[in-house]
């Protein structure tokens, strides 16, 4: 028996160790992801707040509160758009030095409570202005985020999985000896997740709004093809991967290079305002951003079609590149 089991265990290192595009992805994807996150994360004690500052900096800089720790001071010029991270939480607290001290905070956020603590102790007698419009609860702006994180694992796993099983049972080979073009056999595949997921997402907005409530300014319509538009790009992106490769490891490998990058840096979880400015230019290049941008402004601000309108060209830019790209690049055969 020890035999036997030595010897299998010896015929699956082999398998793994000649398998090179996995073998690889092994061993490079923690680093990557190490390295990437160094760079996102890493550097000097990062700021527990953040605080909107629209004095000019030759008149705000002589204030005390400036100089505390861990607060990071974001300079903005437009009032409203200032007012409008702050009551969606983007920003913790948002201060103007520049006749007297004025401060606007969002009485619904735990940290707008800390800071304004800090402010008011550094001067007890700046003026409290409430915000304009609905304080939003962190739920809210959260809610659209779960909802995007769970079509991403949805779309990319589900759709990579099946097509790479397709390919190792031999299915796809049979099928390749009928008339189905390789276009047509993924739109399929495309068509199938994308009503499915579209379901289970329905089921969850209904049933999470029923239980918890939630904010929704803007017209359902909308959010129903954002909703389209955003499951067709990732699942296209999953599609691609799946295109050509046989190789479970691989595919997974490169499925998790995909999602870990969108799940920390689309926005799902927290705001990437007052980040370095190349991180959110490479989080805008992922359709899940686009995707949560797009939709928190119709939840939260009723935003219309004009308003979405490079979010919703961008998402079906990249399906219409996606689809072409795996079709191009399909194999019906392992070999």
């Amino acid at each position: 028996m020890i035999r036997r089991l030595l010897s299998v265990y010896h015929a699956r290192n082999l398998e793994f160790l000649r398998d090179r595009g996995t073998m690889l992805f092994s061993l490079l994807l923690p680093i990557m992801l190490v390295i990437g996150m160094g760079f996102v994360f890493g550097g000097p004690p990062r700021p527990l707040f953040k605080v909107g500052v629209l004095a000019p900096p030759a008149a705000a800089h002589a204030h005390p509160f400036l100089e505390e720790r861990y607060v990071q001071f974001v300079p903005m010029s437009d009032r409203s758009a200032a007012l409008a991270k702050l009551t969606h939480q983007q920003i913790d607290l948002l201060a103007d030095f520049s006749a007297g001290t004025r401060y606007w905070v969002n009485t619904d956020s735990p940290k707008g409570y800390v800071i304004e603590r800090l402010l008011l102790a550094a001067e007890p007698g700046a003026q409290r202005e409430p915000v304009t419009g609905k304080a939003l609860r962190y739920i809210d702006w959260l809610f659209p985020g779960i909802l995007g994180m769970n079509m991403m694992f949805s779309c990319l796993f589900g759709v990579g999985y099946v097509v790479l099983r397709y390919r190792k049972s031999g299915f796809l080979k049979r099928l390749h000896a009928t008339p189905l073009t390789a276009f047509e056999f993924l739109s399929a595949q495309v068509l199938s997740r994308l009503s499915l997921i579209l379901f289970v997402t329905l089921v969850l907005y209904l049933g999470i709004g029923a239980i918890i409530g939630f904010h929704s300014a803007g017209s359902p319509a909308l959010l129903a093809l954002l909703a389209v538009l955003g499951a067709l790009s990732m699942i296209a992106l999953g599609l691609t991967v799946a295109a050509r490769f046989s190789s479970e490891e691989l595919v997974g490998g490169i499925l998790n290079l995909l999602t870990w990058p969108m799940m920390l840096l689309s926005g799902i979880w927290f705001s990437l305002e007052g980040s370095p400015r190349w991180v959110q230019w490479v989080a805008y290049v992922f359709p899940l951003t686009q995707l949560l941008d797009a939709a928190r402004d119709v939840m939260l601000d009723g935003a219309g079609v004009a308003q979405i309108a490079p979010q919703l060209v961008y998402l079906a830019a990249t399906t219409l590149v996606f689809l072409a790209f795996g079709a191009w690049s399909f194999r019906w055969r392992i070999d």
